[in-house]
């Protein structure tokens, strides 16, 4: 693994686990046996790492979009979105650990206001282009409250219950949205 990557890996982890402003940069440069010489020559600044950071989470989530098969119908690419997100939420928790603890600290939200909003419209749309096709009235308003569900279920998952149902809630979030076309 190059150095770069290395670097990152282990500032998403420790960014995750204990927070942008509680991690100093001596100590990713410990964790990843490196310089920090050698970090600031990839990066200018530790805003800079999280902005790559939080950048590289926004392709794995238009990867996550680009994945689902568009010529399906819409109920089973919402099914499939569903489950990605599911499957994506077990299996990367630190993936998104950092990005719960990104919104909710004052400091990197205003750091990276101009590309959670870019990210926040590009799921947006997403969705809301997937609602559109199953019921065009209600579709933005729909295309919210999935959106709010997810978070919810990933803070929930994340932070809150230590025994938290995924796999029922799952479930029931894909009864709840492919029932009878929605």
């Amino acid at each position: 693994m190059n150095k770069k990557k290395q670097i990152i890996e282990i500032a998403t982890k420790l960014f995750s686990e204990k927070g942008f402003e509680n991690t100093p940069i001596s100590k990713i440069c410990e964790e990843s046996n490196v310089s920090k010489g050698l970090v600031f020559h990839h990066f200018k600044s530790k805003d800079e790492l999280l902005r790559e950071i939080f950048s590289s989470t926004t392709e794995t989530i238009i990867k996550l979009n680009e994945s689902v098969n568009k010529e399906q119908s819409p109920i089973k690419q919402l099914l499939d979105l569903i489950n990605s997100f599911f499957s994506q939420i077990e299996k990367d928790k630190l993936f998104f650990q950092l990005n719960l603890n990104i919104m909710i600290q004052p400091k990197t939200r205003v750091l990276l206001n101009d590309l959670i909003k870019e990210r926040s419209a590009f799921i947006l749309n997403s969705v809301t282009q997937l609602f559109e096709q199953i019921d065009t009235e209600s579709a933005e308003i729909k295309s919210y409250l999935f959106i709010a569900e997810l978070d919810g279920i990933a803070l929930n998952y994340l932070g809150i219950f230590d025994d938290y149902p995924l796999d029922k809630i799952k479930k029931q979030l894909i009864k709840k949205y492919t029932k009878n076309g929605i």
